[in-house]
C-alpha cells in the first residue's frame, strides 16, 4: 500500500525521535529568517546563522532538515554541533525551511529532479547565491548536509549543482534520484525500502540528468546509514556509494577501511585521508537515528569547514624560479597542457594534447607567476573564482586571475581563486578541457614541467 506524505513524515517524526527536540533559549537570538531572497517558486522559509565573528572569506554550510522538522528544530537539536564549530571557524550556516504539509523536502517531482527546475532546489540556491553575497563567502568551500529528507536533498543538490558544491555530508539518505515519483507523490516505497538497485554507471546517469551537459568533477561526498534502519533501509547505503564513487570516476574497492569507534565501519574511496573523494561511514546496530554524539564533528572536518585546507591543497609558498620553454604534462593523462592550433585569440580555451614539443605546447613562467604562450597569459575566463572556470588565454594583464604557483606537490593553483588547475571530468583524452576546480588531489590536477 502506497504511504501517503503525511504518514511517512509521522513515522520519520516518531523513529528519529524528535518530538521532544527545543532548541536552547539562545538560538531564537542567533537564528535570523531571511526575507525576499530570490527566485522561491516553493516557498519555502530561509534561516540564517552567521556567528559573532565570520570570517573574511567564510566557508557557506546549507543544512537541510528532516521530515516533519524546522531550520530552528535542527539548529537547536541534532544540528547544533554544526553551529558551535561555526562559532569557532567563521563559517555561515544556510537553513532551508518546508512549508508544505509533512515538512519534507520534494525529491521526488520532475521540477526537483532537474537543475533550476522550480522545485524546492531552486528556492535553495537563490538562498544559496543570497548568503553568497551577503558574507562574501568563499566560492570554493560552499558544502551541504541533511537528515533523512534532507540527506535526500544534499544528494540531490550535489547532483544538480556540482560547480556549486564542493562537498556533501548525508544522514541516513538515498541516492540522488531514487525517490522519483511520477504521480505528484513525494513517497517512493520501492526506494525507502531499499527494493531500488541499479548498476554504478545507472544510478550516476541519473545523476546527471540532473544536469544535462555538464562534464566537470563532482562533489566529494560523505555518507552515513545504521544498519538496522527500516525508514530509509539500509541496502540505499550501497546504493549511495555505487552513484557517487562512479561520479567521480572511482571503482567500489575501498582505499581504505577502519573502525573510528567500535560499531562504526568506515570505508574511502579514491583517497585515505580526512577528506577522501567518498567516505561511508556504516553504523551497526543503528536505525534511523542518525546524527548521533560525535558524528558532526567528523562531517565538519570531512566538508573542510574546521578551517584546515585539503591534504591536496598546498601552502602559501614563494614563486617558483622563472622556467622558459618549457611543456606542462597532466599526469593521469601523460598529455601535455596545450593551446589548441597554437590559437592567439583571446578567449582561447586550453586543452590536454598529446606532446609533440611544438610551440602551442611551450610555456613561459615569469617572475611574475604568469605562465605565457604566443604572447598571451594564461587567464581564470572572467576572473571567475568558482569551480568549472574556464581557463583560457588572454592579453597579459596583471592581475591575480592571471598569476599561478607551481606548487611542490604537482598541482598549479590560481593566485586570486586558490583551486587548482584540472582536466576537467578527470578526462585524459585529447581536447579535454581545462579548467579552475578545488583541489582535491586527484592526478587530473598533478602537472610535471619538462624541457
Amino acid at each position: 500500500m502506497k504511504r501517503t506524505l503525511a504518514a511517512a513524515a509521522a513515522a520519520v517524526l516518531v523513529t528519529l525521535g524528535f518530538v521532544a527536540v527545543a532548541a536552547p533559549p539562545a538560538s531564537a537570538a542567533t537564528l535570523t529568517q531571511v526575507a525576499n531572497f530570490g527566485n522561491n517558486p516553493t516557498n519555502l522559509n530561509m534561516y540564517v546563522y552567521a556567528p559573532d565573528t565570520t570570517a573574511s572569506r567564510p566557508a557557506l554550510l546549507v543544512l537541510v532538515h528532516y521530515c516533519s522538522g524546522s531550520a530552528s528544530a535542527i539548529f537547536g537539536g541534532n544540528g547544533r554541533d554544526f553551529a558551535t564549530a561555526a562559532d569557532r571557524h567563521g563559517y555561515v550556516i544556510v537553513l532551508p525551511e518546508a512549508t508544505r504539509s509533512g515538512h519534507c523536502f520534494d525529491v521526488s517531482t520532475s521540477q526537483a529532479l532537474r537543475r533550476d527546475g522550480g522545485g524546492d532546489s531552486t528556492g535553495i540556491m537563490s538562498m544559496v547565491s543570497w548568503a553568497r553575497t551577503r558574507y562574501n563567502v568563499d566560492p570554493a568551500r560552499i558544502v551541504v548536509s541533511g537528515f533523512s529528507s534532507g540527506a535526500m536533498m544534499a544528494n540531490v543538490l550535489a547532483a544538480e549543482y556540482p560547480d556549486v558544491f564542493a562537498a556533501a555530508s548525508a544522514f541516513s539518505g538515498v541516492p540522488a534520484g531514487c525517490f522519483a515519483t511520477g504521480d505528484g507523490s513525494l513517497w517512493n516505497s520501492q526506494c525507502s525500502s531499499g527494493n531500488i538497485s541499479r548498476t554504478p554507471q545507472q544510478w550516476a546517469d541519473v545523476a546527471r540528468a540532473m544536469y544535462p551537459g555538464y562534464t566537470g568533477r563532482y562533489p566529494r561526498m560523505q555518507l552515513w546509514h545504521g544498519t538496522t534502519d527500516t525508514t530509509l533501509a539500509y541496502p540505499n547505503f550501497n546504493e549511495e556509494i555505487k552513484q557517487w564513487t562512479q561520479l567521480n570516476g572511482l571503482n567500489q574497492t575501498p582505499a581504505h577501511t577502519d573502525h573510528p569507534q567500535a560499531s562504526w565501519t568506515r570505508t574511502r574511496y579514491g583517497s585515505t585521508g580526512t577528506q577522501a573523494t567518498v567516505e561511508a561511514v556504516s553504523i551497526s546496530g543503528t536505525g534511523h537515528t542518525l546524527p548521533q554524539v560525535g558524528m558532526l564533528a567528523y562531517a565538519v572536518s570531512f566538508l573542510g569547514l574546521d578551517g584546515g585546507a585539503p591534504p591536496s591543497s598546498p601552502p602559501p609558498s614563494s614563486p617558483a624560479p622563472s622556467r622558459s620553454n618549457v611543456m606542462i604534462v597532466g599526469t593521469g593523462s601523460g598529455r601535455c597542457l596545450d593551446d589548441p592550433n597554437g590559437a592567439t585569440a583571446n578567449g582561447t580555451r586550453m586543452q590536454l594534447y598529446d606532446c609533440w614539443g611544438g610551440a602551442s605546447q611551450r610555456w613561459t613562467y615569469t617572475s611574475n607567476r604568469q605562465l605565457t604562450i604566443a604572447g598571451k597569459c594564461l587567464d581564470a575566463s572572467g576572473r571567475g573564482t568558482a569551480n568549472g572556470t574556464a581557463v583560457i588565454i588572454w592579453d597579459c594583464s596583471g592581475q591575480s586571475n592571471q598569476q599561478w604557483n607551481l606548487n611542490t606537490n604537482g598541482t598549479i593553483t590560481g593566485v586570486q581563486s586558490g583551486l587548482c588547475l584540472d582536466a576537467a571530468g578527470a578526462g585524459t583524452a585529447n581536447g579535454t578541457r581545462i579548467q579552475l576546480w578545488g583541489c582535491h588531489g586527484g592526478t587530473n590536477q598533478q602537472w610535471t614541467i619538462r624541457n
